[in-house]
């Protein structure tokens, strides 16, 4: 169906962001084309509140995201947004970011450096086509900007270019895959006007 001719990007021709309203619980997955034309994705939900779902695809060399909001039943105790940090632990891996000072609208870059029991990794594994994917969420409004990685330039480093629209604070997800595993690194950061 032209309708759903969207671009293959490493394998998956749809991106589903879904992030509860307070920047927690973030998922990345990729639907499948059904053929009625709908995409299909399981996705459960282990507390309740508002949570903004992102569809993010390509068309064209044209890029769309279409949000919408998604209602999980019961009482939501907003978590306060984490403070802005340079270092992150997850599953095991050390992150730390280093990042010139962002400017709201002018390209500024974040580079990761990722390591385990005090080393740079050796590598990453392609993750959709990629060595890793970041997506900024601003807070309040949730603007929405899906990056992917610069080329390589040292062991254990990711590197992206990004132009983030509005001053204020983002939250920002690496995701980077080793040894099978896709781990997700949550950080707090702030864009001057």
């Amino acid at each position: 169906n032209a309708r759903h001719d969207f671009t293959r990007e490493g394998g998956v021709q749809l991106h589903l962001i879904v992030v509860r309203r307070d920047l927690v619980g973030y998922v990345h997955l990729h639907p499948a084309l059904q053929p009625d034309g709908s995409w299909l994705v399981q996705l459960s939900f282990t507390k309740p509140g508002v949570y903004r779902a992102f569809a993010d695809f390509e068309r064209d060399g044209e890029k769309t995201v279409l949000g919408t909001d998604l209602f999980v039943a019961g009482q939501m105790k907003p978590k306060p947004l984490p403070p802005v940090a340079n270092a992150a632990m997850v599953d095991g891996y050390a992150v730390e970011l280093s990042a010139a000072q962002l400017h709201a609208g002018k390209t500024g870059d974040l580079a990761f450096t990722v390591t385990h029991n005090g080393a740079p990794v050796p590598s990453f594994q392609n993750y959709v086509g990629m060595r890793g994917h970041l997506v900024a969420l601003h807070t309040g409004d949730l603007s929405y900007s899906h990056v992917h990685p610069l080329p390589a330039t040292a062991r254990g480093q990711i590197g992206f270019r990004t132009e983030l629209p509005s001053a204020g604070t983002y939250r920002v997800f690496l995701q980077f895959k080793i040894a099978g595993s896709v781990h997700t690194a949550p950080f707090t950061v702030r864009v001057e006007r």
